[in-house]
């Protein structure tokens, strides 16, 4: 751009009606190449408050001053652009420069000229001061022709923390149609923001001249709810993004801002853990769309349905909830870029019951789900949650003894002991002892239980008479005191009448 030299020289009545009648001067495109065409730099319309910060200043708000100015938009000159040095009616010392990694450039009969970090107005002043020494009244304009790639760091709640290089899009200089990236275009560079976000906080660090930098706060939450797009602010090179972790966590505002373009991708696969009331607790990768799980009572497999990576997801995945699962407490605990652990209360009574879609929320890699275990347990509701998709879809447990077809029977999650009696084909007639059977249970510590229960078909579920039963339970049908009976009988008479034959064969009688 001009210098004030070139200004003053204007000033002057006649100097500056011959100059302008003779020659049409080059005004430079920094101001358009930041895509506002045309808008002077003390015209620009602030787009946020902010606090500037001293390299020895905290960024606590505390320790902040109290003054505030607006973002500075300038374009700042500094390694990897082009720029044309124009020397008024010294066309022997205009030139194309590349700013090399120092920011010096070599210019004739002046030599090396720092401008690293300055804007096009303040090299010239600086050019045209330094060619004052040689040149009456230097005029010296400036055009950045090919701005340098946009180098940012992008920190905290973000898929890929790390620096990045952002392309322009479009041209600069002679074609000042340049689009600088912006901050959501960062935030998805580095793969998208974090369930553990919060994004009312995002800032925005611009280093200035002599060491300072600039703070501004994003409230990209704002941005999805209004289209205020004063919000998503254009990138200079050297800027940091920091994306800060929730100390809040909001179930509904985490889904809407899982569903914003610039959060992580949910087709990216996430290993989750879950322990605690479901069948087969471990690690899982947890990815959309249909996937074939296989139940752990019989190996079989069934689709878990498709949609995102969420919790009752993981949990079918994991073979379905235990009869003595606590779907109302479940707790989630999710690593954060800080080192901090966020926890989640998760209710999915509330999702089964009035469908609160909010309940089921989406994963993130490094989650841990524990489902605790139920200290009561209501026989409706157990009949309820084994028609969902948080059961497994059939359990496996053993009939044997003397039923009418002993073995491995197949029956909905939460059936009770008098159920698998009958999908058995019940008691063998008048060789079963129907007031007691044994129900033998492997337990998740891998310890055996047996307990004798008391058989009432008239009554319903109940711990004493007709408990629920869990995958892989035995059920033992001992035999009545006559079958006993009648098979000792049968042991003694079988080899007495072995011998009675042998002696009629010996005797001839």
């Amino acid at each position: 751009m001009l210098n004030t030299g070139l200004l003053k020289f204007l000033a002057q009545p006649a100097a500056g009606v011959a100059l302008l009648a003779a020659v049409n001067v080059a005004v430079p495109s920094a101001s358009l190449a930041q895509g506002q065409p045309g808008l002077p730099t003390n015209q620009i319309t602030p787009l946020t408050q902010i606090t500037p910060i001293t390299p020895t200043t905290q960024t606590s708000p505390t320790t902040q001053t109290s003054t505030t100015t607006q973002i500075d938009t300038n374009y700042s000159l500094g390694g990897g652009d082009r720029i044309r040095v124009n020397v008024f009616e010294v066309p022997e010392y205009t030139g194309e420069y590349q700013i090399p990694p120092g920011g010096a450039i070599n210019l004739p009969l002046i030599g090396s000229v720092p401008i690293l970090g300055l804007t096009t107005e303040q090299a010239s002043d600086e050019i045209a001061r330094r060619y004052s020494r040689f040149l009456k009244r230097p005029l010296i304009s400036i055009n950045l022709l090919s701005p340098r790639p946009v180098n940012v760091f992008v920190a905290g709640e973000v898929t890929r923390p790390g620096a990045y290089t952002l392309s322009l899009s479009g041209g600069a200089g002679d074609n000042p149609g340049v689009q600088y990236p912006t901050v959501l275009a960062a935030l998805t560079t580095a793969q998208g923001t974090l369930g553990s976000a919060d994004m009312t906080q995002v800032q925005l660090r611009r280093k200035q001249g002599r060491g300072s930098e600039q703070v501004v706060t994003l409230n990209l939450e704002e941005l999805i709810q209004t289209g205020r797009l004063t919000q998503d602010i254009t990138l200079r090179d050297g800027d940091t993004i920091v994306v800060p972790t929730a100390t809040k966590f909001d179930l509904a505002r985490a889904r809407n801002l899982s569903a914003a373009n610039f959060a992580a991708s949910p087709n990216t696969p996430r290993t989750v853990a879950i322990v605690g009331e479901v069948n087969r607790p471990g690690s899982y990768l947890v990815t959309t769309g249909s996937t074939e799980a296989t139940t752990a009572a019989t190996g079989n497999s069934q689709p878990t349905g498709s949609g995102l990576p969420t919790i009752t997801r993981t949990i079918q995945l994991a073979g379905g909830i235990t009869p003595q699962a606590n779907v109302r407490n479940i707790i989630l605990r999710r690593p954060t870029r800080s080192g901090s652990e966020q926890t989640v209360d998760i209710n999915l009574w509330q999702l089964l019951e009035s469908g609160d879609i909010n309940q089921d929320l989406i994963v993130q890699d490094g989650d841990t789900i524990f489902i605790p275990t139920a200290t009561e347990i209501s026989p409706a509701e157990a009949t309820q949650l084994a028609t969902t998709t948080l059961s497994p879809g059939r359990i496996q447990v053993g009939v044997v003894g003397e039923v009418k077809r002993p073995g491995a029977v197949d029956i909905q999650p939460n059936s009770s002991l008098n159920q698998a009696l009958l999908a058995a084909g019940g008691f063998n007639d008048a060789r079963a002892s129907r007031g007691t059977v044994d129900l033998v249970r492997l337990n998740p510590n891998g310890s055996v239980t047996k307990r004798q229960v008391k058989v009432d078909f008239s009554q319903g579920i109940n711990e004493e008479t007709n408990p629920i039963l869990r995958n892989n339970d035995v059920v033992l049908v001992s035999r009545s005191g006559i079958a006993k009976t009648s098979d000792t009988l049968s042991t003694i008479a079988g080899p007495l009448g072995t011998i009675i034959n042998i002696l009629r064969f010996v005797t001839g009688i």
